[in-house]
């Protein structure tokens, strides 16, 4: 075995090679179970932007206020409790502790976003094979779930120490990256030269406001609005063996068509956000605006679809294209965050410079939330128009359910 030594820290070479595919799979699994691994169970009848809204608006509350309230150094292990909202903050600020960030970029946050998609991928799966058990053990299932986080964190998950100067560090590396223990806990960072120091509301408000349309904008997508208010009101016959040989094995009721709708689109979503830890070079970020204007043609091509009918099932296919724009927006933002240089207009102070990256990803992620938030809003009255539209046409099939 050999030894290492830079930043007066010994290292095992071994230990670090062996560091990365554990530190993968932790990411991997926080956002899968943060996420949710969760069975969704709702009468037909209710419009799927109310139960949006329920599980949504507590977690862009955390969002929203948690990273402008916050005040010094984060408690990781402290927060392991939370998920949803705070726990996607935690896991995601999480990351910008580890260095260089060829990791903490490139490795952690994907991986952490593949398991974001993995997530809905299994939910969708569940949801379509344990519907038929009832929402007691449905919901028992799932509420073991949050165990699997702590576990990871402390038994499973690397500490940053094991990843210091893996590679030689580039210019602003080095300076956020100074020696870390090898004793700390996952998450811990090492005391800069002032341990003191806190970021103030005007230090946060300088740093946020360029990231508004560069980062946030980006974020406000059209996929949840047509998800939860398009989506449903995409009904069809029940296909023939004739006709849909395939999909006639798969819908056997029009109830069929909306659970098929989320596991495909699950689908493109995991394997969307898993093109970066697959390989795949990310988006410049003069092309972070594409996937939403994408998902805008969508949302227009689809409610037309809906209200006067025009492709018939083959609109079906467009989920996939929702899919991967979806998972491209929120992988590619985040990737593009974490790989931000630290402000030429600060100070040298190590600390400071730790806590504007932590910052900065966690200020970003009330964007996604509040887009979400905008479409659960927006598709209760979109789902219930569709589907009046539908009728008038002499179309009933959403009526039926």
């Amino acid at each position: 075995m050999t030894y290492s030594c830079f930043a007066g820290s010994w290292l095992p070479r071994r230990t670090r090679t062996e560091a990365h595919p554990k530190a993968r799979l932790s990411f991997f699994i926080f956002g899968l179970i943060n996420n949710g691994i969760s069975i969704g169970f709702s009468p037909p009848s209710t419009p799927k932007g109310i139960i949006a809204f329920c599980n949504i608006a507590p977690s862009m509350a955390a969002k929203v206020c948690w990273p402008y309230i916050l005040k010094g150094r984060i408690r990781y292990a402290k927060r392991l409790s939370f998920s949803s909202g705070l726990g996607e903050l935690t896991f995601l600020q999480l990351s910008t502790t580890y260095v260089p960030t060829s990791i903490a970029g490139t490795v952690l946050l994907s991986y952490f976003a593949s398991g974001t998609g993995a997530a809905g991928l299994v939910g969708a799966f569940l949801w379509w094979e344990v519907r038929g058990l009832g929402v007691r053990i449905g919901v028992g299932m799932s509420s073991i779930m949050p165990l699997i986080i702590p576990l990871t964190y402390y038994f499973l998950l690397p500490s940053a120490s094991a990843f210091l100067y893996s590679t030689t560090p580039s210019a602003y590396e080095d300076m956020l990256s100074p020696p870390q223990p090898i004793t700390s806990l996952p998450g811990t960072v090492s005391p800069g030269p002032k341990r003191g120091i806190a970021l103030s509301a005007n230090d946060k408000w300088r740093l946020v406001k360029p990231l508004l349309p560069k980062y946030m904008a980006p974020l406000f997508c059209f996929e949840y609005t047509i998800n939860q208010g398009i989506g449903p009101t995409l009904l069809y016959p029940v296909p023939s063996a004739e006709g849909h040989w395939l999909l006639s094995k798969i819908i056997h009721t029009v109830r069929d068509y909306y659970p098929l709708w989320q596991l495909v689109y699950q689908a493109t979503v995991f394997l969307s956000r898993s093109s970066i830890s697959l390989g795949f070079p990310a988006l410049p970020t003069r092309l972070l605006p594409l996937p939403a204007i994408v998902q805008f043609g969508i949302l227009l091509t689809l409610s037309y679809e809906s209200a006067f009918g025009f492709f018939g099932e083959e609109s079906e296919s467009m989920n996939i294209f929702l899919g991967i724009c979806g998972g491209l927006a929120y992988v590619n933002v985040f990737y593009r965050i974490n790989h931000e240089p630290p402000d030429p207009n600060t100070s040298n102070d190590i600390e400071q410079r730790r806590q504007e990256r932590e910052f900065k990803i966690g200020s970003i992620g009330f964007a996604d939330s509040t887009g979400i938030l905008l479409a659960s809003i927006l598709a209760v009255p979109t789902e219930i128009d569709l589907c009046r539209a539908q009728m008038r046409r002499g179309k009933m099939l959403c009526k039926g359910l």
